[in-house]
Formats: C-alpha cells, structure tokens, sequence
C-alpha cells in the first residue's frame, strides 16, 4: 500500500512540476529547460497525456477516431476521441466509467480494458513490462486486456471497441490487510 501511494504521489508531484511555473526565481537551474525534461520523462513513463504528434499537413492534431466503450451491462457508447489521446482520458471527457485511480500513472491496474476485435489488438504496440505487471493485478483479465491509459489514438484504431470489465481491484481503496500471526 506504500508503494502504491509512493507512485502516485510522485506521479501527482511530476504533473504539477510540469503545469506549474518555476516558483522560486532563485533556484539555480533554467525551469523552461527543467520543465522541458520532466515533461518529456512525464510523457514516456508515466503519463496518459495526449501526444503531440508531427504531420506534414497539421491537420493530424484536429483529426479524431471514433471508440465504442461498452459498459458491464452491454450499453454501448461511441465517442470520437483525439489522436493521441489516451483512452482513459478520453472516457473521463466523455464521462464513462473508467476508474483510472493512479491517473495514468501506471501504478494500478483499474483502466483495465478488454480490446474486442483481436485485428485491432494486434495493432497497438507491445506492453511494456509495467504495464505487463499492473495488469496481472487486474480483474477478468484476457488474452487482449489492456490499460486504458496505455492505448493512445491513432488513425489505424479507427473503430476500436473496448469493453469495460464488470469490476475492478483498486488496492488503495481495498487495502492490503496481512494476516496477524
């Protein structure tokens, strides 16, 4: 439980260092460069951030994929969601029911989604091996569960479905209770 506290208040400290300006004018270091390289080590570990991705046209950034989440009791919802946008941002803009409780931090395992259509699974990268670990924490897990905060949009995920499990461990909340001996 120390653990998971432990990251995600760094995750919440990374964040806020990114967002906020430099508060000290004394300190003895650039905070545009500073900043600079936090966020580019906030983007590549641990957030679910969207991605500000390079076309020859600019029009990529404007360009949107359409995701169906279905809920634990069948419902489906179509949203369009940004590219680079992940997809528990998306759910949360969207007011779906996706936890997200370490937002994007890759300290838990309650955006756990389930990719419906392997064609697609097939498509996105490889987890990496925390995300691999978070989700042997997780609830239901398949052969093409993923995190929500590890899937980014991208126009070859055009049409993507992801089903939300029926139930989630979110051991913050459920806690870690060792026996008494």
């Amino acid at each position: 439980m120390f653990i998971s506290r432990f990251y995600r208040q760094g995750a919440h400290t990374i964040k806020n260092l990114v967002k906020a300006p430099a508060l000290n004018p004394r300190t003895s270091y650039s905070p545009v460069v500073y900043n600079q390289s936090i966020g580019a080590l906030k983007h590549e570990f641990f957030s679910s951030t969207t991605a500000k991705q390079d076309s020859e046209d600019g029009n990529e950034e404007n360009e949107k994929i359409n995701v169906t989440f279905v809920d634990k009791e069948g419902d489906e919802t179509l949203i369009k969601v940004p590219i680079g946008m992940s997809m528990l941002e998306a759910a949360h803009e969207n007011d779906i029911d996706l936890e997200g409780a370490c937002e994007g931090s890759l300290a838990c395992s309650t955006c756990h989604v389930i990719v419906m259509d392997m064609e697609q699974y097939n498509k996105l990268p490889d987890p990496s091996d925390e995300e691999n670990d978070m989700l042997d924490l997780a609830f239901g897990l398949t052969e093409t569960s993923r995190l929500g905060c590890q899937i980014i949009a991208k126009s070859e995920l055009e049409g993507l479905r992801l089903a939300i499990p029926a139930a989630t461990r979110n051991f913050a909340v459920d806690g870690f209770k060792p026996k008494p001996h």
